[in-house]
């Protein structure tokens, strides 16, 4: 090195490949490599300006934080440095075009040059293009590498082999095993499935009753809508295994003739038929965004209103009145619309809700009440007695953790004394909740229809407030409803109720 060299400020920019190579340089001994090669060429390294990313792929430039962060203060006027030191250049990127752009962008407009430590390259244009087959080459590496990674999991995958993360109900014991059973969390998953298919109830009822029990989901949150939904969609709970179903790099759900499904090696917490029955009612009732024509209109009474004289679904459909530019929203037969229903049978919603609240009113004064009853599809363990014991069961685990945090001297009297307090409140509030839960299912028929009355009292309640959406509204009276009809002659409806 010569003694007159100039002195320059420079960045180190560390990352390691997903794919975790046995010849893969660690961060740490790239860091080292790094700094050695920057005092034997004078160049100078603050540690604010010494990037490591933390097990990010090297794809997309944009999704690694600290190379936009690098690349931000490159920018800045003037540049806090005048090179980025890499291992290898495959270390900046693998994708030859982003190469180009921030490589481009680094030394025209920030003056700032891209140095590969173990890739010396000559002055000149012979040396640029020993840096672009170079990187053509890199980018080569990456996309068959990634192939072949995806050839082997798709095949692990149809001999059912597990390689994700195990959802609630589940965990991994021991690496490259299939998952196994997690009790307490599996009655949860048990009373989601029992919910939804047998009782008829609504998804944000289900995640509503959990949160008041004190469950959480696998990420120990509160549940919601669409933790529930995710739970009612996935095959894993029935012994299958399901892989390839959303791209890795923006997380959309890819065309379902590109999933794989198998058999999987891992134990079923519930059966075929009940998962099967759980996606025929999704299905029904799912509607996607922008799946639904512009005319159609959701109303918390759709799917269930029928038409007297061929049984089809009366949908609900809207209209803007010409005069005040209202909308206003009809029923209408399915058939009748498609020409396979000769009656035009249609009546508004401002008509048909008050004569279906009516009937609904009606029936829960009605002591000799008409109802069907429906044989629930079995099920190992419905109660929520179990939910509410496998969680006292957690929470004396974390009882006896506490306890040892303090005896081992890691927790404070102090800190031991305000743990106990809370999970004291917890056990409280748990046992109280045991004390108070039925865990006998009755077959009285007096009891049934007593039973009955009071949840056509609590979807009443629902249905006639302001304080509900129309989605909670709609599983509501689906709980409890299996049709109307309606008689445009008598203008009356006939409201079909089933009992769980």
């Amino acid at each position: 090195m010569s003694n007159t060299e100039t002195l320059k400020s420079g960045a180190l920019y560390i990352r390691v490949s997903t794919h975790g190579k046995q010849e893969e340089l660690s961060p740490a001994a790239q860091k080292r490599l790094l700094l050695k090669y920057a005092k034997e060429h004078n160049i100078v390294v603050s540690k604010e300006y010494i990037y490591e990313e933390k097990g990010i792929s090297g794809r997309k430039a944009d999704r690694r934080p600290e190379f936009m962060r690098m690349i931000s203060a490159a920018k800045s006027n003037p540049s806090p440095f005048d090179v980025i030191l890499v291992w290898k250049f495959s270390r900046f990127a693998r994708n030859q075009e982003e190469s180009i752009v921030y490589k481009s962008l680094l030394r025209r407009k920030c003056n700032v040059d891209v140095i590969s430590v173990s890739e010396p390259l000559v002055d000149g244009p012979f040396g640029s293009l020993i840096e672009r087959i170079i990187e053509w080459m890199d980018e080569y590496y990456s996309i068959r590498l990634s192939g072949e990674v995806f050839r082997g999991m798709s095949e692990k995958a149809m001999k059912g082999g597990y390689q994700a993360r195990p959802p609630l109900g589940y965990k991994i014991i021991t690496k490259g095993e299939p998952p196994v059973i997690v009790p307490e969390e599996a009655k949860i998953v048990e009373y989601i499935f029992d919910k939804y298919v047998n009782a008829r109830s609504g998804i944000f009822d289900i995640a509503r009753s959990l949160n008041t029990m004190g469950a959480k989901t696998s990420h120990g949150k509160a549940f919601e809508r669409r933790s529930v939904e995710y739970i009612l969609q996935n095959p894993t709970y029935c012994g299958k295994i399901r892989w390839n179903r959303t791209t890795n790099a923006t997380n959309e759900i890819k065309p379902k003739e590109d999933w794989i499904l198998a058999d999987g090696t891992h134990p079923a917490i519930i059966s075929e038929e009940l998962f099967h029955a759980a996606q025929e009612r999704f299905q029904s009732e799912y509607r996607p965004t922008g799946a639904r024509p512009s005319s159609t209109y959701r109303h918390w009474l759709s799917g269930i209103v029928k038409c007297p004289e061929c049984g089809r679904t009366m949908i609900a459909k809207s209209t803007t009145g010409k005069s005040n530019n209202k909308q206003y929203c009809y029923f209408t037969c399915y058939g009748y619309s498609k020409g396979k229903c000769l009656a035009k049978s249609s009546i508004s919603s401002r008509k048909l809700e008050p004569v279906v609240l009516e009937g609904i009113k009606a029936a829960t004064l009605n002591d000799n009440l008409s109802f069907s009853i429906k044989a629930p599809v079995p099920v190992e363990d419905k109660s929520e007695l179990k939910i509410l014991k496998g969680l006292l069961a957690k929470l004396e685990n974390k009882e006896k953790r506490i306890k040892e945090a303090y005896m081992n001297e890691i927790d404070t009297l102090e800190e031991y004394k305000e743990n106990k307090l809370l999970l004291a409140k917890e056990r409280s509030d748990l046992e109280e909740k045991i004390k108070n839960s039925s865990t006998e299912p009755t077959n009285n028929t007096e009891d049934m229809k007593k039973d009955m009355q009071e949840r056509i009292r609590n979807v009443y309640d629902i249905i006639t407030s302001d304080n509900f959406t129309d989605q909670q509204k709609s599983d509501a009276i689906r709980s409890i409803v299996e049709k109307i009809v309606y008689k445009k002659e008598e203008e009356m409806v006939e409201i079909y109720y089933y009992y769980v």
